[in-house]
């Protein structure tokens, strides 16, 4: 992906009661698995290719629903970074802000 294309679609996996509270707020403000923005400084994200990883790596012991967001980054106000994972190779987008519900442009359940 060069500079000067736009992204693709962003992906982030979060709890459903994370998902319903985010709506009576009016943005989403979770990092990943119960960290919130403020703590982290960005929401992790994903590309589709890496959500199935992301769903196994930080979610695999977790009982409550999830849900996945699919954000149209083009969408989101926020400075948007592809950052490289600690101790990988593999690159993921950040966020650096809170994720307003109009960039979501779908919820799945993930089950």
């Amino acid at each position: 992906m060069s500079v000067d294309e736009p992204l693709p679609p962003l992906f982030h996996v979060t709890s459903a009661a994370e998902w319903d509270a985010a709506k009576q707020n009016g943005s989403f403000t979770g990092s990943t698995r119960g960290r919130s923005l403020a703590e982290v400084g960005f929401i992790h994200c994903s590309f589709a290719a890496q959500t199935a990883d992301v769903v196994a790596a930080i979610y695999y012991d977790f009982t409550e629903p999830l849900v996945l967001l699919e954000i149209d980054p083009a969408a989101v106000p926020a400075e948007i970074k592809i950052e490289s994972a600690d101790g990988t190779d593999q690159h993921f987008p950040h966020i650096y802000g809170p994720l307003p519900l109009a960039a979501v442009v779908q919820v799945q359940p993930l089950g």
